[in-house]
């Protein structure tokens, strides 16, 4: 069975993330690693012990990771994050505190140890900013060669970006980390704003949820729902909530599932358009493709393996 580690700013659609994982028998999900963006890093560490307890997994550890980008001093959640997710980043939804701790063992440390533990059979899943793995990159690089596969929620090359017309957010935390991880030649799959803005959740599904009258489906109704009205201000012409991380953890389990793109990759990290996700011109003839851009989604087939996964998962928390 193939190892998981999630990479997490924990908002809304990282807590839909865990729960696709949790469902997921092909993959064992064996550590989340703390970052900050959807909400401040100690605010994503409590969300992740309180979630994975109430699904019923606390054997699941949780690692601190670094707490701003790498060439900043400090990280400000914007107001924009917290319309969107809510103040306490899981859609203002009260859940009971942990009574578990984050591990001592750092983020940056248990990615290195994990790479070195399981090799080729390490997925690792991150879904906010890329300090994390650049840290890890930066200090034994050579886990770029060892590694089973990274896929990454972020990213935009078909689409316009949702910070700017070419910056997408979990990028735009830490362009110059993305542009570490685009470079390192490890085997990255970008699962961007091409292909999770077409997979979108509705007030019909999370409905479902609720349904089941235990304390794990209503949580991630009321959660989801709050997600889905702050979308019908920011981008009504959807219809839905976007199920951005998630499809990340769904490719990590199934890659069928999208239709991909081989290039290598960049992140622009200067100038007006810092931030920008694209091809790099100074790879574009190697004929080693290290990444992966997905701009195709089996949207069918992910809602139902998302519903079936996240609703068994929540019938049986309880």
């Amino acid at each position: 069975m193939r190892k998981l580690i999630l990479d997490l700013d924990t908002g809304v659609d990282d807590t839909l993330a865990i729960s696709y994982a949790l469902g997921s028998p092909e993959v064992e999900l064996i550590g989340i690693t703390g970052t900050y963006g959807n909400v401040l890093l100690e605010q994503g560490i409590r969300n992740d012990l309180a979630i994975t307890d109430l699904l019923g997994h606390p054997e699941v550890k949780v690692y601190p990771g670094l707490s701003h980008a790498s060439k900043a001093d400090s990280f400000e959640v914007l107001p924009v994050s917290a319309f969107i997710h809510g103040q306490n980043g899981i859609g203002d939804v009260a859940i009971p505190d942990s009574d578990r701790k984050a591990e001592t063992e750092s983020a940056v440390d248990f990615i290195i140890d994990a790479v070195n533990t399981y090799g080729k059979d390490l997925v690792y899943v991150p879904t906010g900013p890329m300090t994390n793995i650049a840290a890890a990159l930066a200090k034994e690089p050579d886990i770029a060669q060892r590694i089973g596969s990274i896929v990454l929620m972020g990213g935009a090359l078909t689409v316009p970006g949702n910070v700017d017309a070419w910056q997408e957010a979990n990028i735009s935390q830490d362009p110059d980390a993305a542009d570490v991880l685009f470079r390192s030649g490890a085997p990255v799959t970008m699962v961007g704003l091409d292909v999770t803005l077409q997979t979108l959740l509705t007030y019909k599904e999370t409905a479902r949820w609720r349904q089941l009258g235990t304390a794990a489906g209503n949580f991630l109704a009321d959660m989801t729902d709050f997600y889905i009205k702050a979308y019908e201000t920011t981008s009504p012409h959807l219809g839905g909530c976007g199920l951005h991380d998630p499809l990340a953890v769904a490719v990590a389990v199934d890659p069928t599932l999208v239709t991909t793109l081989p290039m290598n990759m960049k992140v622009e990290t200067e100038g007006a358009t810092r931030g920008r996700t694209i091809g790099d011109e100074q790879r574009l003839n190697d004929p080693n493709k290290t990444m992966r851009v997905a701009v195709g989604v089996d949207v069918p087939r992910f809602l139902d393996e998302f519903m079936t996964r996240i609703t068994r998962l929540a019938s049986q928390a309880d």
